[in-house]
């Protein structure tokens, strides 16, 4: 019998909208530190679904960091 690995829910992507540079910098080193932590977890077989839903999570959690970045990026940045 496989074994499932719990992953936690990345629920629904945070409203990014009217945040100030401040909050989008904060979000996004958040988002960067559950990116690292869902990284430890990462399944071995590519091929279960316990890996199809850690990708999953991953790849939500890499599109929000994208989206802070470039709404930074039209801010003047993350500096």
């Amino acid at each position: 019998m496989a074994e499932f690995l719990f992953f936690p829910p990345c629920g629904d992507p945070p409203d990014l909208s009217g945040r100030d540079r401040q909050s989008l910098i904060e979000l996004l080193a958040s988002t960067q530190e559950r990116i690292a932590l869902l990284d430890e977890q990462e399944p071995e077989d590519m091929e279960s679904p316990e890996y199809e839903v850690w990708a999953d999570q991953h790849e939500a959690l890499e599109d929000l960091a994208d989206e802070i970045r470039d709404l930074l990026d039209k801010m003047g940045g993350a500096s």
